[in-house]
């Protein structure tokens, strides 16, 4: 029969630069989905693809073996031990499995997964060979939702579900590590391998080297544990993993049907929904492959063992939702998927595990964090040595330009310092965000405005003023002073101006939102010129600064007449770093004298003498 027939299609394994470039998963009845996937890791460059199943009813089982006898991956049946979870079960036989111990690069991940490479031209060759020397590649997360899909659909995931949560987004920061496979040295895990117990108290620590998800290094302690990015750590310059947890919401009804890999009881309810489904953002990066993973499983689909698997996986899920779609069940569970759909991103919680041994790792940690200090210790003498200032890490409050705020989402809006403010997780750094949802965003300044500001002001200039936070805060604590909020980012500007109209000043004179650029050209005189102008349109008494680029070199080239206080703002202070002893001897030089009994403020304050 021409169903028993071997090598119908014209498809070869792909063959590495790097040697065999393994991806490991598992799964339970992901026969609708499987040949996208494995069709999407083909197209990335992985030379070989292995799948633990177990529990299968719908043909996952039959189509991966089918792709075993096509040369193109290999199959393993999961039979769990009793008492054992599926993924460690899993784990546990591809640890001894020959496949994986030849393997020279391997990345664990599940079927909900997928792998997409920014770097280069999309490809695990580009990405490794830029990895140098490297021999790990941290992995991030990117969260899909469901793109308010509702209805069923067989049109691929990957071009069905565009839209992410906010890159900065830490509850969705889990990752999966690509990295150089050694038994003798390893042992797997979901997220990451650890090392082997006989190997910690050796020198083999020393020689990992993994890089971050934008090819930059990772912190020492994440040789040790860790499953998930924090902020320093985070990147996703050069890769991501896409996570489509719930796809739409006939999808999910089927997920919930089906049940899950790990069999946890309840897992697909609505407050998994909420957590998951976040569609801030809109990501088409993946689309880089739509054409080459087309044309793959398009040949898949040639193989008539395969192409019947496939179609029978899809008819049958479809009969299922249709009587599930008749049900009171199916009704209760798409109303609550609505109301979990409104809850603001600001509102999800989401808690990691706890460490399995606590104890244990504290103590193992206390040599890597004692390393660890040691050399930040010694670097801040270095840093101090060179005049740089330890004012402590300078996250900015903004996510990076351009935000895009396309996508209608639920946001919360909340009081700080009177000042009402969009938590918004696309516009709002993690730092920012938490605070600005607990009503203490940028505290610190703006608790000392009312000093900072003088009582008989007339009008601030505020350079860098964001979402226009600070500069309302100064209208609504001074009523006859008028603000000028100086802003280069036109994003920004945008939501600052939003933020005047909410708080009542969109239509008053005191504030003004000017977006002009004044540092952009990288020339202190053209930069001075652009800055001169709009002292004099703005005359002000005052001049808040809180953008970096008003350097010790533009200050030398400006006439500061009718200015008679300049504030740093803490933010500006911690991102100058190295030239903040440049800036201020260059305003000490225009005979202003700083004010020390501000100091406490986090600022640094000078007055015309």
């Amino acid at each position: 029969m021409l169903e028993q027939r071997i090598g119908t299609i014209d498809l070869k394994k792909h063959k590495s630069p790097h040697g065999t470039v393994l991806a490991v998963s598992m799964m339970k009845d992901e026969a609708p989905y499987l040949l996208e996937w494995f069709a999407h890791h083909m197209a990335v460059g992985f030379t070989d693809i292995l799948v633990y199943t177990n529990d299968c009813t719908d043909g996952t089982d039959e189509m991966l073996i089918r792709l075993e006898e096509l040369g193109l991956g290999y199959h393993r049946r999961n039979d769990i031990p009793e008492g054992i979870k599926p993924q460690p079960s899993a784990l546990k036989y591809a640890q001894q499995e020959p496949v994986v111990q030849a393997a020279d690069w391997v990345l664990v991940f599940d079927a909900d997964e997928f792998l997409c490479i920014r770097y280069g031209d999309g490809t695990l060759d580009d990405m490794i060979t830029a990895a140098g020397d490297a021999n790990g590649i941290v992995i991030t997360w990117r969260t899909f939702g469901s793109g308010h899909v509702v209805e069923w659909s067989r049109d691929p995931v990957t071009e069905q579900y565009l839209y992410a949560a906010p890159a900065n987004w830490n509850k969705g920061w889990g990752v999966k590590t690509l990295f150089k496979f050694d038994p003798e040295y390893w042992k797997l895990g979901i997220h990451r391998p650890s090392i082997k117990n006989k190997h910690l108290e050796t020198g083999f620590p020393d020689t990992v080297k993994w890089l971050n998800g934008s090819g930059k290094p990772m912190e020492e302690y994440f040789k040790f544990r860790g499953w998930r990015s924090i902020r320093r750590t985070v990147g996703y310059e050069w890769a991501q993993m896409n996570h489509y947890a719930v796809k739409s919401v006939d999808a999910y009804a089927v997920r919930k049907l089906r049940g899950n890999v790990n069999n946890k009881k309840d897992k697909y309810n609505s407050d998994y929904w909420a957590l998951q489904n976040r569609n801030e953002t809109r990501d088409t990066t993946i689309l880089r492959y739509r054409e080459k993973r087309a044309a793959i499983m398009a040949e898949l689909l040639k193989d008539p063992v395969l192409n019947r698997l496939h179609f029978a996986a899809l008819e049958r899920v479809e009969a299922k939702l249709a009587e599930y779609r008749e049900t009171d069940a199916y009704k209760e569970m798409v109303a609550g998927l609505a109301e979990a759909s409104k809850i603001p991103i600001t509102q999800v919680s989401a808690k990691p595990p706890k460490a399995r041994d606590p104890a244990k790792i504290a103590a193992l940690m206390s040599d890597v964090e004692a390393k660890a200090g040691k050399k930040a210790k010694e670097k801040r003498a270095a840093d101090r040595e060179a005049g740089v200032l330890d004012r402590g890490p300078a996250e900015p409050l903004y996510a990076p330009f351009p935000i895009d705020r396309s996508v209608e989402i639920p946001i919360e809006r909340v009081a700080n310092h009177d000042v009402v403010l969009p938590v918004d997780a696309r516009v709002m750094n993690p730092d920012a965000l938490e605070a600005a949802a607990a009503g203490k965003f940028d505290r610190r300044a703006a608790r000392w405005i009312p000093r900072l500001i003088p009582e008989d002001a007339r009008a601030v200039l505020n350079l860098g003023s964001g979402i226009g936070f600070i500069p309302v805060h100064i209208c609504k604590s001074f009523p006859t002073v008028a603000v000028r909020a100086q802003e280069s980012r036109a994003d920004l500007c945008e939501i600052a101006r939003e933020v005047a109209q909410e708080n009542g000043f969109g239509g008053d004179d005191r504030l003004t939102i000017d977006d002009r650029a004044l540092f952009a050209s990288g020339d202190p005189k053209a930069s001075a010129s652009a800055l001169a102008a709009l002292l004099q349109e703005a005359a002000p008494d005052v001049l808040r600064v809180d953008d970096e680029g008003l350097t010790a070199e533009v200050l030398a080239e400006l006439s500061l007449d009718g200015v008679r206080r300049i504030i740093l703002s803490d933010g500006v202070l911690a991102r100058y770093r190295k030239h903040e002893a440049e800036v201020v001897s260059a305003i000490l030089a225009k005979g202003y004298v700083e004010d020390q009994e501000l100091a406490a403020s986090g600022a640094r304050v000078f007055d015309r003498s």
